[in-house]
C-alpha cells in the first residue's frame, strides 16, 4: 500500500498528546504521543479503510489498526479501493516528449556530485518543528559564508551535523545518484546548483544542509532510450495528485478529530 509515500499535507507540526479520530474511531491509544505527521498518516489509512468498507470490499468486522498497523485484508482492500477510483490515463507520447525536454539532465547517465552536508537526524521521540528550525538557522548561518575566506560549513559540520562525516567537515567525497537514499538524489541530481543550496534537502534520515562543491555532467540519454523512464514518472505524480485529492474528498466527508487534514469538499477530478 502507497500511502505512507504520500506527501499529503502540510510540514510537520508539532508533537500532540490530544486524542485524534477519524468517524470516532482513535488513531493512537491514550497516552501516546504521536507526530503530527504521524497520525496524518495513520488518518489517512483510516480513512481509506473505511472507504474501502463502505465499497464493500472490506468486512466491516475488520479491526482498526493497532499501533498503526492494519490488517492484511485492509491493506489488500485499500489497494483495490485505490485502483478502482483512481483510472488515470496514460500520459500521452507528447506529454513524455514535454517533460523529458524540460528536464533533460535528469535523463543522463553517469552524473557525479561532490558534496559535503551537515545532518539533522530525525529520531524517534524527536520534536521535528524544533530540530527543521535549527536546520534553517544552520543553512543561514553557512550561506552567510559561502564564498567567503571563513568555512563556516565545516566549523557547522563538526558541532552540529549527526552524521559521522561532521568529523572531516560534512565531506561526503564524489557521489552518483546510485550512492544516495532515492528521495536524497532526487533533491541534488539533474540540477545545475553549486554551492550551498539555498533549501534544506530532505531524506528518510533527516534533513540536510548541502553543498555541492563541483559537478560532473553525465551523458544525454534520447528520448527513445528513457521512453518508459519518463512515461513512470509522470503517472507516479498523476498517481500521487489524484490520490491526495482523493484523501481530501474522504476527509471532507468524514468527521475528524486531533488532526488536520486539510480537507477539501471538491469533488475527484480524473
Amino acid at each position: 500500500m502507497l500511502i505512507e509515500k504520500v506527501d499529503f499535507s502540510a510540514p510537520v507540526a508539532s508533537e500532540s498528546n490530544s486524542p485524534a479520530n477519524v468517524n470516532g474511531v482513535p488513531l493512537n491509544p491514550a497516552g501516546e504521543a504521536l507526530s503530527a505527521e504521524q497520525l496524518r498518516q495513520r488518518a489517512c489509512t483510516e480513512l481509506l479503510r473505511q472507504a474501502a468498507i463502505d465499497a464493500g470490499m472490506l468486512d466491516a468486522t475488520d479491526p482498526p489498526a493497532s499501533n498503526g498497523a492494519i490488517s492484511e485484508a485492509a491493506s489488500a482492500a485499500i489497494d483495490q479501493w485505490i485502483e478502482s477510483e483512481l483510472q488515470l490515463p496514460d500520459p500521452s507520447e507528447e506529454a513524455c516528449r514535454r517533460h523529458y525536454a524540460a528536464h533533460t539532465a535528469r535523463y543522463c547517465t553517469g552524473e557525479r556530485i561532490h558534496l559535503r552536508h551537515i545532518l539533522f537526524a530525525v529520531t524517534p521521540g524527536a520534536d521535528v518543528v524544533a530540530l527543521r528550525k535549527r536546520a534553517e538557522a544552520c543553512l543561514v548561518d553557512v550561506r552567510c559564508h559561502d564564498g567567503t575566506d571563513t568555512d563556516g560549513f565545516r566549523k557547522s559540520a563538526a558541532e552540529l551535523s549527526n552524521c559521522p562525516s561532521g568529523a572531516d567537515g560534512g565531506a561526503l567525497g564524489w557521489l552518483t545518484a546510485d550512492d544516495c537514499a532515492p528521495e536524497f538524489a532526487r533533491g541534488l541530481f539533474g540540477r545545475a546548483e553549486v554551492g550551498v543550496l539555498p533549501r534544506l534537502v530532505h531524506s528518510r534520515f533527516g534533513l540536510h544542509v548541502v553543498e555541492v562543491l563541483e559537478r560532473q555532467p553525465g551523458a544525454q540519454q534520447p528520448f527513445e532510450a528513457v521512453e518508459n523512464a519518463v512515461r513512470l514518472t509522470l503517472r507516479q505524480r498523476a498517481y500521487v495528485t489524484a490520490l491526495r485529492q482523493c484523501l481530501k474528498v474522504l476527509a471532507g466527508n468524514a468527521v475528524v478529530h486531533g488532526v488536520d487534514l486539510d480537507a477539501a469538499d471538491t469533488p475527484l477530478v480524473q
